[in-house]
């Protein structure tokens, strides 16, 4: 009998703020960004993300971001392994 097993959680955050230049990622006021959420895989990240992306189409100096928590919090080795382990 094959067992269902639930799909591992990888964390990832979204959020935005104004950028002082559109290319980069030196936010204006780091007080002031915008948190989305945190979400448990890339699917949902992404949603959240496009959805405040698509809402701020017209400023060129907001910008929304994904980042990957799961790899911050378990950072691979060079040889593709588990730092720590």
């Amino acid at each position: 009998m094959k067992q269902h097993t639930q799909p591992e959680s990888k964390l990832h955050l979204v959020f935005g703020g104004r950028v002082k230049d559109p290319r980069g990622l030196d936010f204006e006021d780091p007080a002031a960004l915008d948190v989305v959420g945190i979400f448990p895989n890339y699917k949902a990240a992404e949603k959240a993300w496009r959805s405040c992306a698509q809402r701020t189409v017209d400023d060129a100096e907001m910008k929304y971001l994904v980042v990957h928590l799961h790899e911050l919090l378990e950072p691979e080795t060079e040889d593709g392994s588990q730092a720590g382990n």
